[in-house]
């Protein structure tokens, strides 16, 4: 899963080197008594529980968990899901989750952006969406598809 694992700890690179099977493939996690300084990549999910500073790339799904945080310049995934910190830039391929208990400090790019009530965010949010009609979106478009939460 990880391929730069020089300034990681002992523990840390256990942490990651053991994949977790679940039911959507194989997921990794790094534990929340770990710190892990450099760039992750690789394939399947990904759980943060601990402290990671540096980019992220995967092909998966990124959970930054309560308690955990990510400071970085990039991530970039299929998809992300916040509930801990995160002070750096997210594109996803794929919708991207905001919990009420996250915390993040930088722009947001997905398919869908959702921000639960009681999450905070300071950045800029860059994602597709329709207005609807009310709010200025054609009576076709309104018509056509279905309403989407925001």
């Amino acid at each position: 899963m990880v391929t730069d694992l020089s300034a990681c700890t002992s523990v840390a690179r256990q942490l990651m080197a053991q994949p977790r099977t679940s039911t959507g493939g194989s997921e990794s996690r790094i534990g929340g008594g770990a710190r892990v300084r450099g760039r992750v990549q690789g394939e399947g999910d990904l759980v943060i529980e601990g402290h990671v500073e540096g980019d992220l790339t995967l092909r998966g799904h990124l959970t930054i968990a309560e308690g955990g945080s990510v400071s970085c310049d990039a991530i970039d995934a299929e998809s992300v899901t916040i509930a801990g910190l995160l002070q750096g830039e997210v594109a996803a391929s794929g919708p991207v989750q905001l919990a009420a208990s996250a915390r993040v400090r930088g722009n947001l790019k997905g398919s869908a952006v959702t921000i639960a009530e009681g999450a905070r965010f300071s950045g800029r949010l860059d994602c597709d969406f329709d207005l609807p009609q009310e709010l200025g979106g054609s009576a076709r478009e309104a018509r056509t598809k279905a309403p989407t939460r925001r």
